[in-house]
């Protein structure tokens, strides 16, 4: 039913990528602090671990070895698609439950259904359709493919959306997400991405060969950097980014209402208060919740109010603020002794490359230029 008739290659290579897949794995449960993602990628690099088995095992014509082991690998494949993306969902605190998830397995298990007949052949026989190509069961090897390359595109599609769906949300959270590294996870799914590709290719080879290479860089990060999107997640209900609520144990459950223009307004004009008052924006760790606290109104109104009059969120207004405070400070003469960075550390920047994106997004220009508009020269 598959191509088995490999070229030889160091089989130390795909040897070293099992012992490191199962090492990593026992490396992250033996972890102090574990949390669910912890767990869910430790499982994920065994079932990596038992996939590059059987590679190994069948490889060379190795099949002819491990006879009663033909076609338990065929449905491993459709795992990897289901691990990713639960991972990235665990480790953006977007799971949305135990029972959902069982759905995601409905494949893999309609899949040994369909290889059902061809399992219980005598082993020799299996060991025929092998050397035959998959005669007898051309059809279902076609398909299988088909729906293979299908679930690549699919959840590695899927994973994607959820990273972007949590940009999106953070945004509504925190005035700066600099903290907030997302490329690690950007890193697993395009690594799985192009093994993916490989796959489209047909070579096996170079998918294993991939996988091995995948398996090494995810284990350093994801030994060493397991749990670096662990924050408050802010949920999204509905398509509309105004309905946000936390995902925090102080702020209680809700229900998305639109609090009324008068309300907004009101809670509006406090807001601008506050932020000329007390000039909050200049706190680099400001985030919704504070603020929401500050003016006693929930932080989902206050992220409502925010989208509804100023038509940004959280993040760009506040940080549209800070702008208008850098603006502000630069042009005064006795501020010509700092430099620009230290005045946008004043303003509530916390690192120069989101003050540089953030001033070029909102004035098209870059600090220098600006302030070499204003005839104001600052290092």
């Amino acid at each position: 039913m598959s191509d088995l008739g490999l070229q030889s290659l160091s089989p130390l290579f795909y040897w070293a990528g099992i012992f490191i897949a199962f090492f990593s794995s026992f490396l992250i449960l033996g972890k102090s602090k574990k949390v669910t993602a912890d767990y869910v990628l430790a499982i994920w690099f065994m079932i990596i671990g038992i996939h590059l088995i059987f590679f190994v095992l069948f490889r060379a014509e190795g099949y002819l070895r491990f006879p009663s082991l033909i076609g338990f690998e065929i449905p491993f494949p459709f795992m990897h698609g289901p691990m990713l993306y639960l991972y990235i969902l665990y480790v953006t605190s977007q799971n949305s439950g135990k029972k959902i998830w069982l759905l995601h397995w409905i494949p893999v298990l309609m899949i040994y259904i369909s290889l059902f007949q061809f399992l219980l052949l005598p082993p020799q026989e299996r060991v025929e359709v092998y050397q035959n190509k998959g005669k007898g069961y051309e059809t279902l090897s076609q398909v299988i493919k088909f729906l293979m390359i299908l679930s690549g595109i699919l959840y590695v599609g899927l994973s994607f959306l959820a990273v972007r769906k949590y940009k999106k949300a953070i945004s509504n959270q925190y005035s700066n997400t600099e903290k907030i590294n997302l490329n690690w996870v950007y890193y697993l799914i395009t690594g799985i991405a192009l093994i993916w590709i490989a796959v489209m290719i047909r070579n096996n080879i170079l998918i294993f060969s991939m996988v091995v290479l995948f398996i090494m860089v995810a284990a350093y990060f994801g030994i060493s950097r397991v749990g670096i999107l662990d924050y408050s997640m802010v949920k999204t209900e509905g398509d509309t980014e105004n309905s946000t609520v936390e995902n925090s144990p102080e702020v209680p459950k809700y229900e998305k209402t639109f609090a009324g223009k008068e309300a907004i307004q009101d809670i509006y004009n406090k807001l601008v208060i506050q932020m000329e008052k007390e000039k909050l924006y200049t706190d680099p760790e400001l985030n919704l919740n504070y603020v929401a606290k500050l003016l006693d109104v929930h932080p989902n109104t206050l992220s409502q109010t925010i989208n509804f009059v100023e038509n940004r969120n959280f993040y760009d207004y506040i940080n549209r603020q800070r702008i208008e405070e850098f603006k502000r400070i630069a042009v005064l003469p006795e501020n010509g002794k700092f430099t620009i960075l230290s005045l946008a550390f004043e303003s509530g920047f916390n690192s120069k490359t989101s003050f540089n994106r953030n001033f070029k997004k909102y004035m098209n220009c870059s600090p220098r230029e600006f302030l070499k508009s204003q005839s104001i020269t600052m290092e």
